[in-house]
């Protein structure tokens, strides 16, 4: 498989500040591929080199095989990016932005395709072109953004945050328009902090932690890492905590409960057949709980500051 992105021990120091610390980063061709980390976690800092927006400090990154800070003008031909925060300009309208956006990505003003996939796109994200810049609020100035990146095809779209500031309703359209791109062939870099987008979307997940990947693949290679929830009906305790792996057992309004390791839910589906279990539910992991495998202890500490 290509391979469209490729840092190899990355490395971005702004004065002391560490931003990046190694970053090991692949991406291959056609994935929509998930870069999870809360803010301050180095996301933000990687797209930039990416980009050729800021030169690293050490190692090597590679978009198409070519040397950001060396090819930037070829590798935006190909790219399609959308930062967190979209500004605009306060004078022109919403529809004079996204044709300008547009055209410095290569669409004509009058092209037909692009003109169908403008005016389709308007509708699904409800937006009105007819305001001026200055009157739009957070959440319409990212549908400029996204209406402009997804009327134009490109080979890679990188999104930093892209859903911040809109509805639910408009985040289910932008899970669509990605689902289009990537049926097009096209590679999409995902860069959240929110879990369920992610885990909605993604087909490979790199977790970063202080600058460096700590964990990376798809959300079923990583399921091994956290545990399964096993519920029945009942209360009998002490039958579920004798099952092999057992972990936190409780019983709550008439259910008893309790954990597995995910790798070894198979051995304990037979135990619980012997025991001849009403109402048996298997909750895999979520990328919750793994995203708090590696951030927990964050959480944990700032919790104790705030008491």
């Amino acid at each position: 498989m290509t391979t469209v992105i490729r840092t190899s021990g990355l490395v971005k120091h702004y004065g002391r500040t560490h931003a990046l610390d190694g970053l090991d980063l692949e991406v291959s061709q056609g994935q929509v591929h998930g870069f999870l980390g809360p803010n301050g976690a180095g996301k933000s800092t990687t797209i930039r080199i990416l980009l050729g927006l800021a030169r690293a400090t050490g190692g090597t990154a590679e978009v198409f095989g070519l040397r950001p800070w060396r090819d930037a003008v070829a590798i935006h031909r190909r790219v399609s990016y959308i930062p967190g925060d979209v500004s605009v300009w306060p004078n022109l309208s919403g529809g004079e932005s996204i044709d300008l956006l547009a055209r410095l990505r290569g669409a004509a003003r009058r092209d037909r395709v692009y003109t169908a996939e403008r005016e389709r796109l308007l509708e699904a994200f409800q937006f009105d072109p007819r305001k001026k810049g200055r009157a739009y609020s957070k959440g319409n100035r990212q549908k400029v953004a996204l209406i402009a990146a997804f009327a134009v095809p490109a080979d890679l779209y990188i999104f930093d945050e892209p859903t911040s500031g809109l509805d639910p309703l408009m985040e289910v359209m932008f899970r669509r328009e990605v689902a289009r791109v990537k049926a097009a062939g096209a590679t999409v870099l995902l860069s959240s902090h929110i879990l369920s987008e992610v885990e909605r979307l993604c087909d490979r997940i790199s977790i970063i932690r202080a600058g460096r990947i700590v964990e990376a693949g798809t959300l079923a290679d990583l399921r091994h890492l956290t545990r399964t929830e096993v519920s029945f009906e009942g209360t009998d305790a002490a039958a579920a905590a004798a099952i092999a792996g057992a972990h936190d057992v409780l019983v709550d309004d008439g259910r008893v409960s309790f954990t597995v390791d995910s790798d070894q839910v198979s051995g304990a589906l037979p135990e619980l057949a012997r025991l001849r279990v009403a109402g048996l539910r298997v909750n895999p992991p979520s990328l919750e709980e793994l995203f708090l495998r590696h951030y927990g202890d964050d959480l944990a500490a700032f919790e104790g500051n705030g008491r």
